[in-house]
């Protein structure tokens, strides 16, 4: 990443945008021009951190007077404190043993189906938590069709995960075969022996199948555990929800690729809430990174659909799906001990 995407804000033109707000600032010598979604991305990012604190302190809801916010599902500013995210560090991560293998593999099979409902399922059959220790593939692939034979999802339909070319005839057996592949041409060694998320990240993508995207979502998420070494600030991959957040908030991005953007976004994220008034409560001291900024512009994508339908962005889409509804019990928010955040807020492990 460019280091001169560290400089102090400079304030341009103003009033040029519906806002009010300025249209053009200053990365480096680029000019990036904006449009009026961008001060959007920062007070969407500010309130639904505020829903946040809100729903963590136990707050009956409503927890915002935001209309959209309010009817339509939006995932947390930062990454590890979605749902998904929450029950792999809780549920998946922290809740075993900590060994290499059997960390990566827990990972890889949470997360390749990336369904919590999934790996209940294969939990309840079993008798026992998923593990490389006791894995078999006749067993684990069984579960998995009579599943699908009744009617049931075992896939989230948060990414686009393609089918690895290991020759079964159903997606979720060559996605077996893929867990099988990397443990025996040596991810968790390789986790280990990363020095930061870069490595990581290219072990990852050297996997069939996963493409540069969920490559890195999938450093991220084996970066949550102790095994592993991987600092989120070291670099970015915008994913296609961000890329259409991108193009709704900069008319112009002076040149600067998507990475970049992001970047700017991070380093210049103080000095935006500071000029908008806008009071931005953190995780507990951590500042988002560079996946969490990421994380933003995925969600100002869909929030603009309905607060600037007239700005199309790149995929030109105009509804947002999916609405609002509590899922089940209010969640104990644990984060990777790594991180140091206070007492409380940290994954306990259960090595069993």
């Amino acid at each position: 990443m460019p280091e001169q995407l560290a400089f102090p804000l400079d304030l341009g033109e103003r009033g040029a945008g519906r806002s009010g707000g300025p249209s053009r600032f200053r990365a480096g010598s680029r000019v990036l021009t904006v449009t009026e979604c961008f001060d959007t991305y920062w007070r969407f990012a500010a309130e639904r951190q505020r829903i946040f604190h809100r729903r963590a302190e136990g707050m009956p809801p409503p927890w915002t007077n935001d209309p959209i916010l309010a009817k339509h599902k939006f995932t947390s500013v930062y990454r590890a404190a979605d749902r998904v995210s929450q029950y792999l560090i809780r549920d998946v991560i922290y809740s075993g043993p900590q060994d290499p293998q059997e960390v990566v593999f827990r990972v890889l099979l949470f997360k390749l189906f990336n369904r919590i409902e999934t790996w209940e399922l294969l939990t309840g059959r079993l008798g026992a938590r998923p593990a490389w220790g006791n894995y078999d593939f006749a067993a684990y692939n069984r579960i998995l069709n009579e599943a699908m034979s009744q009617g049931e999802r075992i896939y989230s339909a948060a990414y686009i995960v393609p089918s690895p070319p290991f020759g079964e005839p159903r997606k979720h057996g060559n996605h077996l075969r893929l867990i099988e592949h990397a443990m025996a041409t040596g991810l968790p060694q390789a986790v280990t022996a990363a020095r930061d998320l870069r490595e990581l990240y290219e072990r990852l993508a050297a996997l069939p199948s996963l493409g540069p995207f969920l490559a890195y979502q999938h450093a991220i998420d084996v970066g949550y555990a102790a095994i592993a070494t991987a600092d989120e600030d070291q670099f970015v991959v915008a994913g296609p929800g961000a890329l259409d957040g991108i193009s709704k908030c900069f008319a112009d991005t002076g040149g600067l690729a998507p990475a970049e953007v992001i970047a700017w976004m991070r380093d210049t994220s103080h000095e935006h809430f500071v000029r908008l008034g806008v009071e931005f409560e953190d995780l507990w001291g951590r500042w988002p990174t560079l996946i969490d900024w990421q994380n933003v512009f995925c969600e100002v994508s869909k929030y603009t659909r309905l607060s600037h339908p007239h700005v199309p962005g790149t995929a030109g889409r105009t509804r947002i799906k999916q609405q609002f509804r509590q899922a089940g019990p209010a969640i104990d928010y644990r984060f990777p001990p790594k991180w140091r955040l206070p007492p409380g807020r940290t994954a306990p492990v259960r090595n069993q």
